[in-house]
């Protein structure tokens, strides 16, 4: 689209006045944002400032409750989805939706089926997609399994999915959360092909470097409201961030050692088959036979340590065994060698017994493995707790000390909520986060296992998050931060692993790399030798 045509051409999106409540807070108010063709428009915002819920009311999964959308000049009302994909707007969600078993086309299809017929028009799918592929620089096999792809390329598959339904404005949801930064750069000369083909991209982003290197337009939500809308070259990423939360852009950076000569955690040995099965005995016969005939391992051999007051950092692209390194620390999934706790072995340990001897962990995806999301924030302090003070009375739960330790936990970790009744539904991203950490810090913890802990949340969040995980090392946790965000890796780590294919294939100094360099040792780009 030329610059004259730009300049003319009504707004792509227009929202004037969005105000949506609910019980006891109100998420949105007043919200006014202009968003031109063709354009990428980003839109950052400390968690709890109102972004979700715009952009569910953008995408017709809420109703305002004052204020006016507009789509092309043309005044919209939104009751689903689906009428927001028949104006032409799609949205691609941080945690993708796409079944594994199915193929890319499968995925991309489905829903919206070409049939002839009564059948799958498999021909006429494949010239549409391979078309929409071509145009648009987004390179995809439409024949692999979904489980057999990387981060970038599902998220690739998930853009297509909008794209083939015929959508012109794209709302993007943390699409960087998961990337390295050579993924990070695909996706950026993927969205410059949809900018230039005259599509509209809305970018949601708490990575504020990022913003500024791809937003054509950026607005400032805070506090439910807009405070600010920008031009990328006017500003720098910490004035972005003092529009944002009203304070300087955090970093992770981690200063004196605390790093003692006492071993919290060794792991060594570790391996797992793809289908979790393990003999009776830890048979290493049974495992060179399974390493001869190829089998896959989705852990192989994994072997560190530990100490008190170190943090480690395992770094990986999704998908090479981070997950199935906690599940077999946790005893959540079965696995071959030793795992042990301040010098016991607590490999025949069931996962309860491993929390109660001083397991804390952050998982991963909150929503399915942190938080009970209908059930209120005191009953979510207990999760996981229950077996100890002050959540256990006799055989009761002691909802009275129970209560009284989550007011604590609000108060010290900064949780943003009315009441500690509230439904863990109702809390934003980040404050769900901090009241995760929280949990898990308390009851003196000997190690803790923060997978992504700041994934999704923002920079007032984030900092919070970095200054508790800093204060605990001091006091002598030991932590394995397992992250996709490359600076908090490098600037929290005491030392660095690199995870590939389930193997550690390379111990780094953290003082000593860049995101860069990182990156290219989680790809396999280069290659890494393990020291023992």
């Amino acid at each position: 689209m030329s610059a004259d045509t730009l300049a003319t051409a009504k707004p792509a999106v227009e929202l004037e006045g969005i105000t949506k409540r609910f019980p006891g807070v109100v998420a949105n108010h007043d919200i006014r944002i202009t968003v031109r063709p063709g354009t990428v428009h980003a839109i950052v915002g400390e968690n709890g400032a109102g972004k979700s819920t715009l952009m569910k009311i953008l995408y017709g999964m809420q109703k305002p409750d004052e204020g006016t959308i507009k789509v092309d000049g043309a005044e919209v009302s939104f009751r689903t989805p689906s009428d927001a994909i028949g104006v032409g707007i799609g949205m691609v969600h941080q945690h993708f939706m796409l079944a594994d078993n199915l193929t890319v086309l499968e995925n991309i299809v489905l829903g919206a089926e070409p049939k002839k017929l009564g059948l799958l028009d498999t021909a006429a799918a494949r010239t549409r997609i391979t078309e929409l592929a071509q145009t648009h620089g987004l390179r995809v096999d439409p024949d692999r399994l979904v489980e057999d792809l990387g981060v970038g390329d599902r998220q690739r598959v998930e853009i297509l999915k909008v794209l083939y339904r015929g959508a012109r404005i794209l709302i993007l949801d943390e699409p960087t959360a998961v990337l390295v930064p050579q993924e990070v750069e695909e996706l950026f000369q993927n969205l410059r092909e949809l900018k230039s083909d005259g599509l509209t991209v809305i970018f949601i982003s708490h990575k504020l470097d990022e913003v500024l290197g791809i937003a054509d337009a950026i607005t400032v939500i805070r506090r439910g409201t807009t405070v600010a809308s920008v031009n990328p070259a006017d500003v720098t990423a910490r004035q972005l961030a003092e529009l944002m939360v009203g304070s300087e852009l955090p970093t992770p950076e981690t200063r004196e050692s605390t790093v003692t000569d006492r071993v919290a955690l060794t792991v060594a040995g570790v391996t797992m088959e793809a289908d979790g099965h393990r003999p009776a005995a830890n048979d290493a016969t049974y495992l060179d036979r399974l390493r001869a005939e190829g089998a896959r391992l989705l852990l192989d051999d994994v072997s560190f340590e530990i100490h008190e007051g170190e943090i480690l950092g395992i770094a990986g692209v999704e998908g090479n065994g981070q997950s199935e390194l906690i599940e077999a620390i946790m005893g959540i999934r079965p696995a071959h060698g030793s795992v042990e706790l301040g010098g016991r072995d607590i490999s025949g340990w069931s996962t309860l017994k491993r929390r109660e001897s001083g397991i804390g962990y952050i998982p991963e995806d909150r929503h399915r493995q942190g938080l009970l999301l209908e059930a209120s924030l005191w009953e979510n302090r207990v999760l996981g707790h229950q077996t100890r003070s002050p959540a256990r009375r006799g055989i009761w739960v002691n909802r009275r000390a129970a209560r009284a330790d989550t007011q604590r936990i609000v108060k010290d970790y900064d949780v943003r909520t009315p009441s500690v009744d509230t439904l863990a539904l109702a809390l934003s991203g980040g404050n769900q986060q901090k009241l995760i950490v929280g949990r898990e810090m308390s009851g003196e913890p000997k190690l803790l296992i923060a997978a992504h802990p700041t994934r999704g949340v923002d920079v007032g969040a984030q900092a919070a998050i970095w200054d508790h995980l800093r204060e605990a090392r001091a006091a002598g946790l030991a932590v394995l931060l397992i992250s996709a965000d490359l600076d908090e890796l490098i600037g929290l780590s005491d030392s660095l692993r690199v995870i590939y294919r389930g193997r550690l294939v390379a111990a780094l100094d953290p003082s000593d790399i860049t995101p860069e360099r990182l990156g290219g040792y989680m790809t396999g780009a280069i290659a890494g030798t393990e020291e023992s």
